[in-house]
């Protein structure tokens, strides 16, 4: 059963109706009609009506909403139908057919299309690039097909003039691996030339081997006139467009059409002149024999490439097939003639067949369930295949006969003698065996009473189309073309006159033995059925013809359909599918029963809603009588289903809290172990690579410092910062105490400039006496010595820290040499050419400030809190005549100002600042820094 749609669509499946009659029926497929529900079910048929619109029922989504369901879990739709075939095909590995029903117009070649495309598409998930050449040759075969074979009639647009059967091959996985198409009774009566010439011009756009002639415009049919005695092709034009597009010479063209060579019974060859009639109805044969042909030759060259080619059950194990069958359906024209008589029986064998599967499946289930059945009266249209194949009485029979028979036989001949045989048949009749019917014309037409209706015929052409005669000089002309392909069409053409001898079989007879083959070929398959119905004749997408439609239900044997379905139990499913769909509606199964065996659930279901008598338990099934007490349960359902989403929805969402809780928690776990596991690491690791850090020449400078986790990266700084302070503390180890005043000075100038000066005295011994020193001022040395000594005891001094040559700039921008002396307590400016005479003795605290560049020159400017500021430019003296010693100058100082702050207990205040001056200042509180 199909998931029930909402009651405003109707009845999703033709079984659950009410009750089961014609008004009911109709009123259920109007509505879905008009609510633009064109499938519905019957059982595992669908009923499909046309809806001429595209709709957007046919997309990726579609396709996976029915991929691997069943066909109650979905509404009624061509893919559900796709999907059981498929599935019963690949899971029981059995072979299976869909059969696509009805007439002209009612949508069964788009139906074949769309389960062609679904097949396609649930295939191949592996994606193999031969499986997708098969696919892609199979859909796009129907395009080559219908381009030679479908034609705009007054009901169709593009309606097919053939019956077409496809075997698709499956191997062991599911995967298509070739086809086979099967085409039956081509309508060739509407070809007349151009048709057969605009089709050879189609076939060189196909495949380039077919023509290789000049493209020439059809001049029309061939006319004939009678001179004299003989007859004569009127103009010669249409006779070299034909030599042209066969490859063939004009004269054996010309003497094809005008005589024909017969064999006397002597075995002399003479050829006969064609009476102008004789001569039409040659021309006629050979456009139709070549249509028919050329048509032929297109499906064999499909299926030469589609054919499932190298196989071997050993090696690829068993090969399954689903046939799908896009036939004509019934047809019933103002003007029925031997095409329509042959179509009409094909629908009769079908009908026999869609009666005795159905009959059978269900007689079949219900003896594997153990159900009692009970016979259903239905028609058994055998009598009617009867009438038409029995041989010896047979309409196809007297048909063969007739045409058999030496002698002038006439159609009306034929007709008499169908009179005489079949008078007694009751559903055959004849103007001659009912006078009183106006409805007939004499000695033209006869009735037969089809399962779909009654059908009057007119014999008049019966037994032309029945001979289908083509004169052998056309099959020889056609066999001695120079196109290979043209001659490969024509193989019964290389018989020489006197080989010919036996009769062909008629078209009636091949027509019946390919239709027994075709039901024979189906019958050993699962079937599953598409009953196509035309709406209305105007093809608008909202008109609903009722007696239109009404006739078709009538005639596809729907209703009947309807009621074997019912006639026992309406519905059947296994119990285990049972108590999942209504298990919730019995408090003893819901959510699982504790009961032995699923029968046992289910029963407890059905008594629960006092069902007993309303249904059958067979042995792995439950069959219920009347689709009332499925509607029971349904809406008991349908009620239960909201409340039951709420407690699934708050089990569901408590269970994923939890869940999510507890990968919480094992993350918030993982992540503790994996940090204490990285922390450890990290220490093992910078364990590992600072063990002999003591014994390197660089205590470990040279070690790279492992990348510490994010939780050590304070602790790794401070851990960085007392490996370079011990290191630091094993190098001072090793300086000795007289240079310890200079490695301070020397670390205090490098804090200060924070690499703003490139050169600054590092590398370098610091003399810091130079005006002392003999090896820098060898003039001036002993001059100075002197001055110092007078100037230690008047100002009791007791260390310099620096002095040297020096220019003072004062503010007009004037220089003159000078001697910078710099002692613990003063600040002394020295006149170099006056025997060192102090010109300005400031007191070394007085001092706040003292500013250089940043560049290479030695300008430096002292500031003092007196506002009176001392700008000199430091000279180098011989010692190095590229020293740098303002580096030495600062960090002296901020050395000596440093150890007189801590000695003090005063606090240094240490903040670099920029003026607007293009020179770096240092300023401190309570006591000068740099």
């Amino acid at each position: 059963m199909a998931e029930l749609e909402g009651l405003e669509f109707g009845k999703s499946d033709f079984v659950l109706l009410d009750e089961v009659n014609m008004e009911q029926f109709m009123e259920n497929l109007k509505l879905r009609f008009e609510k633009a529900r064109i499938y519905t079910f019957i059982g595992e048929v669908v009923v499909s009506v046309n809806p001429y619109k595209q709709m957007d029922i046919y997309g990726k989504e579609a396709i996976d909403a029915y991929r691997g369901r069943e066909l109650y879990e979905n509404p009624p739709h061509l893919y559900a139908v796709a999907d059981a075939a498929y599935k019963a095909m690949k899971r029981r590995a059995k072979d299976t057919c869909i059969v696509i029903s009805g007439e002209s117009g009612a949508g069964k070649t788009e139906a074949s299309k769309y389960i062609m495309q679904y097949i396609a598409a649930i295939t191949n998930p592996s994606q193999r690039a031969e499986v997708e050449s098969v696919k892609n040759v199979l859909l796009k075969s129907n395009c080559v097909l219908e381009a030679f074979g479908n034609a705009k009639t007054n009901r169709n647009d593009n309606s097919s003039r053939f019956g077409k059967y496809m075997d698709i091959n499956f191997n062991f996985n599911g995967d298509p691996t070739g086809g086979h198409i099967n085409n039956y009774l081509l309508e060739k009566v509407r070809i007349k030339f151009n048709p057969v010439i605009y089709d050879l011009h189609q076939i060189q756009f196909y495949n380039t081997r077919i023509m290789n002639c000049v493209s020439a415009t059809p001049q029309g049919n061939l006319q004939f006139e009678t001179d004299s005695e003989s007859v004569q092709v009127v103009g010669s034009e249409a006779v070299s467009d034909i030599a042209g597009l066969t490859t063939t010479e004009p004269d054996n063209v010309t003497k094809s059409l005008l005589y024909r060579t017969v064999a006397t019974g002597g075995g002399e060859v003479i050829e006969k002149g064609h009476t102008e009639k004789e001569a039409c109805f040659g021309r006629d044969a050979f456009a139709k024999a070549l249509y028919e042909r050329l048509f032929c030759w297109i499906v064999a060259r499909i299926n030469a490439v589609i054919e499932v080619k190298d196989y071997n059950p050993v090696l690829h194990g068993k090969n399954t097939v689903i046939g799908v069958l896009d036939i004509y359906g019934f047809e019933i024209f103002d003007n029925n003639s031997f095409e329509q008589f042959c179509i009409n029986y094909c629908n009769e064998k079908l009908q026999q067949l869609f009666i005795e599967l159905i009959l059978r499946q269900e007689q079949d289930e219900y003896q594997r369930e153990g159900i009692t059945w009970q016979h259903i009266d239905y028609f058994n249209n055998q009598i009617i295949v009867d009438l038409v194949e029995q041989p010896h009485k047979g309409i196809i029979s007297v048909l063969d006969e007739a045409c058999l028979t030496v002698g002038k036989v006439t159609d009306t001949i034929c007709l008499e003698s169908m009179d005489a045989k079949l008078g007694q048949h009751p559903h055959y009749t004849s103007r001659k065996l009912t006078p009183s019917d106006k409805t007939m014309e004499f000695h033209r037409d006869f009735r037969i009473r089809h399962y779909a209706g009654d059908v009057t015929y007119s014999v008049e052409g019966f037994l032309d189309k029945n001979k289908d005669p083509l004169f052998q000089d056309f099959k020889r002309l056609m066999y001695n073309s120079s196109n290979p392909v043209l001659k490969e069409m024509w193989p019964d053409g290389q018989l020489s006159i006197t080989e010919v001898t036996k009769r062909p079989l008629t078209a009636a007879t091949l027509f019946k033995n390919s239709i027994v083959a075709l039901v024979d070929k189906l019958g050993c398959k699962e079937p599953y059925y598409v009953r196509c119905i035309k709406p209305n004749e105007m093809k608008s997408p909202v008109l609903f013809d009722d007696a239109r439609c009404q006739h078709q239900v009538a005639y596809l044997g729907l209703l009947e359909n309807v009621r074997v379905r019912r006639a026992g139990f309406a519905y059947r499913q296994p119990y285990a599918r049972f108590l999942q769909r209504y298990k919730m509606t019995c408090e003893y199964t819901w959510p699982n029963h504790l009961m032995e065996t699923d029968r046992e659930a289910v029963e407890a279901i059905v008594t629960q809603h006092g069902f007993q008598d309303d249904v059958a338990y067979g042995h792995t099934k439950l069959f219920v009588r009347t689709p009332r007490s499925l509607f029971t349960l349904e809406q008991e359902r349908a009620a239960l289903i909201p409340i039951l989403v709420l407690f699934l929805q708050k089990v569901w969402r408590g269970a994923l809290a939890r869940m999510r809780c507890q990968r919480m928690r094992a993350i918030y776990a993982i992540m503790g172990c994996y940090k204490r596991y990285k922390v450890k690491a990290h220490f093992w690791e910078v364990e590992r690579r600072f063990t002999n850090v003591r014994n390197m020449a660089d205590y470990g400078k040279s070690v790279e410092w492992p990348t510490p986790p994010a939780a050590l990266a304070q602790f790794d700084s401070i851990t960085q910062q007392l490996h370079r302070r011990w290191r630091a503390r094993q190098i001072v180890k090793n300086i000795p105490p007289s240079d310890m005043g200079e490695v301070r000075a020397k670390v205090a100038a490098l804090g200060a400039l924070s690499g703003e000066r490139k050169d600054w005295g590092c590398g370098r011994p610091w003399e810091r006496d130079y005006l002392s020193n003999v090896r820098d001022c060898p003039q001036t040395s002993s001059n100075f010595i002197r001055i110092s000594k007078e100037l230690r005891n008047k100002d009791q001094y007791n260390q310099v820290l620096f002095s040297g040559f020096c220019r003072k700039v004062n503010r007009f921008n004037k220089s003159t040499d000078r001697a910078l002396f710099i002692t613990e307590k003063h600040i002394y400016k020295l006149d170099p050419k006056k025997q060192f005479k102090v010109l300005k003795r400031l007191p070394l605290e007085s001092m706040t400030g003292l500013s250089i560049t940043a560049g290479v020159d030695q300008m430096v400017a002292l500031h003092t809190s007196s506002q009176d500021d001392v700008l000199l430019y430091i000279q180098r003296g011989e010692l190095c005549p590229n020293q740098d010693r303002i580096g030495e100058l600062l960090g002296t100082l901020i050395d000596h100002f440093t150890r007189s702050a801590m000695s003090s207990d005063a606090v240094l205040h240490h903040s670099p600042s920029w003026s607007n001056s293009p020179y770096t200042a240092w300023r401190c509180v309570g006591s000068l820094s740099c």
